[in-house]
Order: C-alpha cells, then structure tokens, then sequence
C-alpha cells in the first residue's frame, strides 16, 4: 500500500500526489459514492414526505432535519471518532445510514418515521465526516497533502451535490421516490465495503476511561478552552452562516427579477462552482505559503460581492456575485493547515467532528434567518445587509486569529 511519506518523495505535493496514495483513492471513493446516494436520497425523501403528507412544511422539514441534529451529534458523540479504530467508526456509521434508507424506503412507512429516519442520519453525520477528516491525517500525514486532501473532498463534495440533484430529479421522473432511495442505500453499503477493505485498521487514538458522551464533551470543553483552537473553529463557522444567503433566498430572488425556475437552478449552482473553481485555484497555483498568505485576506473580503444585491441585479450580476463569494472559499485550505497544527492528536477527531458539527449547524441558521428577515425586507436587502454584517463580523474573527498565533 502507497504511504503519504512514499508520495511525497516521489515528487511535489499536489492534487496527483494525493490521488496517488492508494489509501486515500479509497477514502476520496468511499465518499463519493454515500454522498451521491445521500443527495439523490433528500430530493427523493422530500418528495415522498410531500406525497404522503400533501403538506409543504413537513416536506421541508425533510430537508432541515438533515441540518438540525448535527448540532446534538457532533456535541454527544465526538468522542467516538477518537476512542474506536477509524475504519471500524467509518464502516459501521455508513451501515447505520444505509439501514436508516432502506426503512425508509418500505412501502406505506408513516412521515413521523420517515422524518425520524432523517434525524437518525444527520445524528451520525458528524461522527462520519469527524473521523474521516481525521483519518485523513493518518493516510496523508499532517502537511501539504493533508492540507490538499480536504480540499479535494469539498471539492468532490461541491460537485456531488450539483450532479447528485440533477441525477435525482431525473431519476424521480422514471421511478417512485421509495424505489430512487434504494440508491442510498447501495450508496452507503459500497462506502462501507470500499472503507473496510480499501483501508488499514488503525487503533484509536485516545484510551477507553471515559463514556463516549463524557469523553465528547470534555473534548469539547479542552478544545474551547484553547484560545487559538477557538479563533479557529470561529473562522470556520462564521463565513458559512453568512455565505448561505443567497442559496436560501434563491427562489423568491429569482421570483421578484422574473427569472422563473432556470434562475433558481443557477443561483443554486453558482455558490458551488465558485467554490470549486476557488479551491482548484488555490490548491493547483499556490504553495503552502502562498495558501497561507491569503487564508486572513480572502476570509476578511469573500462576503463583499453580496454588496451587489443592493442594486437588485439582473441572473447574470447575481450569479456573478454568488460565484465571486464562493471564489472566496479557498481561505479554508490555509485554515485547515492552522487547525491540524493547533489541535492536539489525541483529539484531532473530536475536534474534526466539532467542527464539522458547527458548520452544519450554523448553515441552517444562516438559512433560517434569511428566510426570517425576508419576511420583513425585500430579498436583495437581506443578502446585501448579511454582505455588510458579515464583512464586520468576520474581520473581527480575523483579528481574533491573528491574535492568537
């Protein structure tokens, strides 16, 4: 099996050395594989949630559940990504989730088990995402194709979610929502055979003393003690409460500019491919240094295009403007590098979950406000006003990071 340390002799780091440390392909794999069932099953669960319940509500509900637990499940249940060997976490979380699918997709399953079937999987999403962040730095080391690897999953993660709507709604179009959520379930079981023989077997990295929701939250508590781990942690999670503005107020933009459902589509896709565009950038033109050195500026500036919407622009100025913030994403590759250095081993999976855990939850916030203050505004006014609070509120996080190194 190809090690990190054997990829980086072999050459300079970059997006080809980390593809080529065979461990990883199998993670990057894994990964693709649950996420695109993942998607492909919310568009699908929401429209069987609809078709059952006839209500509007209850079928987004379908959808926000996915973000609402995080929160519970990354606090509680961190310290399972430490306290267990990664694969054997890996393995059996994407069991769990394929088992949650297939009870949802028995034929005549009421909408309260439906939506608690949801709830169940975004419990253990973090738990996922946290280990596999981690285990990232044990296939990769803690440099450069550390740094890359990430990358490369919200990379994979950004374009699955624009393919995997796409699949779904065509999908949807051929057979019944039930039958289009048997694709999460293979989904999730092919991630779990990928992980448990394309991956080594490693012990976990903290000792058994503690309960899991003890160790988790004494976890918790070291991390946010640590003055630098939480400037951190606040750069991470204060861009993305702002960030989703625009994608949340989608539709009633498109609505009030006249650009029907084709510009819901776009808006949609517009954050995702700036931040594509924006990572690949980074991640192929710039070294660790270079990263480095445009973490703080582009985090300080990346919400100022939404400063745009004050001028209730056309499709094509606000796509400009969502895709030029999403550009601006690419601060998070210089972050990833500060954080894996600030954050003890011992907790790099509890910290990796909390993280995790914080993004989610801070996104459905952001989306929850937006929509709550476009009750009272005009929606242009809402994404240009989190533009300009945004702005003040991140550079303040900035000047808390700077602080703490």
């Amino acid at each position: 099996m190809t090690s990190a340390d054997e990829s980086i002799s072999a050459g300079p780091a970059g997006y080809r050395a980390v593809l080529a440390v065979r461990e990883f392909r199998a993670v990057f794999a894994a990964h693709l594989l649950s996420l695109l069932g993942l998607v492909t099953g919310e568009l699908a669960l929401s429209v069987l949630v609809y078709r059952v319940s006839g209500s509007p509500l209850l079928s987004a509900l379908a959808f926000a559940l996915g973000f609402l637990p995080y929160l519970l499940g990354g606090t509680l249940f961190a310290g399972v990504a430490d306290r267990y060997p990664a694969r054997r976490v890996l393995v059996v979380c994407n069991l769990l989730c394929a088992a949650s699918a297939a009870v949802t997709a028995l034929p005549g399953a009421p909408v309260a088990v439906l939506l608690a079937m949801r709830c169940f999987s975004a419990l253990i999403g973090p738990v996922l995402a946290g280990t596999r962040s981690a285990t990232l730095g044990d296939v990769l080391g803690e440099g450069e194709l550390f740094v890359l690897g990430r990358s490369l999953i919200r990379i994979v993660t950004q374009g699955a979610q624009l393919a995997g709507f796409a699949a779904g709604g065509l999908l949807l179009t051929a057979v019944p929502p039930s039958t289009a959520l048997l694709c999460t379930v293979a989904g999730f079981l092919a991630s779990a055979l990928l992980l448990r023989f394309g991956t080594r077997r490693r012990p976990g990295r903290a000792g058994g003393g503690a309960d899991v929701v003890g160790s988790s939250l004494s976890g918790a508590r070291q991390l946010l003690a640590d003055r630098r781990v939480r400037a951190l942690l606040l750069l991470s999670w204060t861009p993305p409460f702002f960030l989703v503005a625009p994608e949340s107020l989608a539709a009633p933009y498109a609505d009030a500019i006249g650009a029907g459902t084709v510009g819901v589509g776009l808006l949609m896709c517009g954050m995702p491919a700036g931040t594509i565009l924006g990572e690949v950038l980074a991640g192929s033109l710039l070294g660790p240094r270079g990263r480095e050195r445009i973490t703080l500026p582009a985090a300080a500036v990346l919400l100022l295009p939404f400063l745009l919407y004050v001028l209730r622009p056309s499709l094509g100025w606000a796509l400009f403007a969502v895709a030029l913030a999403g550009l601006g994403a690419a601060y998070t590759l210089g972050l990833d590098q500060w954080f894996v250095a600030a954050v003890p081993e011992e907790l790099r999976g509890r910290a990796m979950t909390l993280q995790t855990a914080g993004t989610m939850t801070v996104q459905g916030l952001g989306m929850a406000l937006a929509g709550a203050a476009a009750e009272c505004v005009p929606v242009h006014w809402v994404v240009a006003g989190g533009g300009l609070i945004g702005t003040f509120v991140v550079g303040s996080v900035v000047r808390l990071v700077v602080g703490s190194g």
